[in-house]
C-alpha cells in the first residue's frame, strides 16, 4: 500500500520538516493485532517512508474449525456494533451471519481494509485533515511456489538496505528481518545462560 499525499506514511517529510517515523510504530502494532484475529499468517513486512510492503499466507482451513462463538469474538475485536446486532438475531439469521462473519476473517481485502483505514484515520485526525490517505486499493502478487516466497520476502527483507533506509538487515527497523533476527538472538542467549 502507497500513501498519496505529500505527508509522509512515515519517515521525514523534507517538504514540511515534520517527522512522521512514529507511525510506523501504528503499521506493526497493528499488523500483530489483526494477524491474532484473522485467518493468515504474516511472513513478512517492511514500513518504508511512503509505503508498506506485506507478503502474508492465507489459511482458508482454519476458520472452518472455529465454533460460532469464536468467530463473534475475533470479528467483535474488529466491530462491535455488528456482533451485538448479531447476537440478537434468531439462530438461523445469526448463522448466516456468522458465515458472511467467517468469511471476511480470512479475506485478504478484508485484512487490508482493516490496516489501511485505521492507519489513514489515525493519520488523518494527527494531521486534522481529512480525504484520501492511500493511493487506492493495495495491490497483491499471488505467490505460487516456495521460490516465489522466498524471493518475495528476501525483496521486502532487504527493501530498506537497498533504499538507503539501514546499512544492514539488523538496523532496519519496523521490518520482519530485524524482528526475526532479534528473536534468533534472543534465543541464543538463553542457550548460554
Amino acid at each position: 500500500s502507497r500513501c498519496v499525499r505529500r505527508a509522509f506514511l512515515c519517515g521525514e517529510d523534507a517538504l514540511t520538516g515534520r517527522n512522521f517515523d512514529h507511525r510506523k510504530s501504528w503499521v506493526v502494532d497493528k499488523l500483530a493485532a489483526l494477524t491474532e484475529i484473522f485467518a493468515l499468517d504474516l511472513c513478512a513486512y517492511a514500513v518504508m517512508s511512503s509505503h508498506f510492503h506485506l507478503v502474508v499466507r492465507l489459511d482458508p482451513d482454519s476458520p472452518r474449525a472455529w465454533a460460532d462463538e469464536d468467530v463473534l469474538l475475533r470479528y467483535g475485536r474488529l466491530f462491535r456494533s455488528p456482533v451485538e446486532d448479531a447476537r440478537k438475531l434468531p439462530p438461523d439469521k445469526q448463522k448466516e451471519r456468522v458465515a458472511t462473519f467467517r468469511s471476511r476473517l480470512q479475506s485478504l481485502s478484508w485484512f487490508m481494509r482493516c490496516l489501511n483505514e485505521s492507519i489513514a484515520r489515525r493519520a488523518n485526525q494527527e494531521d486534522r485533515c481529512t480525504g484520501r490517505f492511500w493511493e487506492g486499493r493495495f495491490r497483491s502478487q499471488p505467490l505460487l511456489d516456495e521460490g516465489a516466497l522466498l524471493t518475495c520476502m528476501s525483496y521486502v527483507d532487504l527493501n530498506p538496505v537497498r533504499a538507503g533506509l539501514a546499512e544492514s538487515l539488523e538496523g532496519s527497523e519496523f521490518t520482519s528481518i530485524q524482528q526475526r533476527l532479534w528473536e534468533v538472538a534472543r534465543q541464543v542467549q538463553g542457550e548460554r545462560q
